[in-house]
């Protein structure tokens, strides 16, 4: 395993103050949100697929979907939970677990055989009613996973504070991936750093590890923005994703 499994961690975090300025839309039978750059400075062709964390579609990342967008990528955000993304800081009780292979309902669960499609289906999307030929993915916690999954669909990567994602994920993902890490993290653990590092390296694409010091899991997204380390850590990992971007998908 290069990351190993959510756990509570994954839903702690602050929400952000802002108003999202994208919108509402389906894909599908799914929900999802979309940001859309100003067409004068729209990158032609391209897009960035935001595939989330355990949270879903909420305040935060709409807010960041439309800062992609301010940078000139037409940016989704796909429901990969169908209608079942937990709440911001839940009970340390909860079975993540039990949520991840059954779901809340007992019937609905988020799985690679049920998530698998969900992100196949905005891939399509995107190429067919946007025309879409160049497609990135941002992974964030959970989201990581199918971002490595869906190559050579998505064509360049970045991962934030990565989960579930398994060796094989990792080295199948044969395109240039950027990964933003956190100092304290028991799900994306230094060991696991540097076996990323070293599967990554044995693959010969380009690829990119930072590490961001004082901060832990979930920071990109999540982090408390009162806090100066915090909110440089966020804002630079939001940055290193658009170079990442701009470097190798335009």
């Amino acid at each position: 395993m290069a990351s190993n499994p959510p756990g509570q961690c994954c839903t702690v975090g602050v929400k952000h103050d802002g108003e999202p300025t994208g919108r509402d839309i389906k894909i599908g039978s799914w929900d999802a949100y979309l940001a859309e750059p100003n067409p004068a400075t729209a990158h032609q062709g391209a897009a960035l697929l935001y595939l989330p964390d355990v949270i879903g579609i909420w305040q935060n990342s709409k807010l960041m979907a439309d800062q992609y967008a301010a940078n000139g990528y037409l940016c989704v955000v796909v429901d990969l939970f169908n209608g079942d993304a937990l709440p911001l800081n839940f009970p340390a009780t909860f079975d993540i677990m039990s949520w991840l292979i059954k779901g809340s309902t007992g019937d609905n669960p988020h799985t690679s055989e049920a998530v698998d499609p969900i992100v196949a289906a905005a891939i399509k999307w995107l190429k067919t009613e946007k025309g879409i030929t160049k497609l990135g993915a941002l992974g964030y916690c959970f989201g990581a996973k199918y971002v490595a999954r869906h190559f050579p669909d998505i064509q360049v990567g970045f991962f934030a504070h990565p989960s579930f994602v398994t060796d094989e994920e990792l080295a199948g993902f044969k395109a240039p991936l950027s990964i933003a890490a956190a100092e304290t993290d028991s799900i994306f653990t230094p060991e696991l750093r540097h076996k990323s590092e070293v599967i990554l390296a044995k693959g010969g694409y380009p690829y990119q590890i930072t590490l961001y010091s004082q901060v832990v899991h979930g920071f990109s997204v999540r982090c408390d923005t009162s806090k100066k380390v915090e909110k440089l850590a966020k804002d630079q990992a939001f940055i290193q994703a658009v170079s990442w971007f701009d470097a190798w998908l335009l």
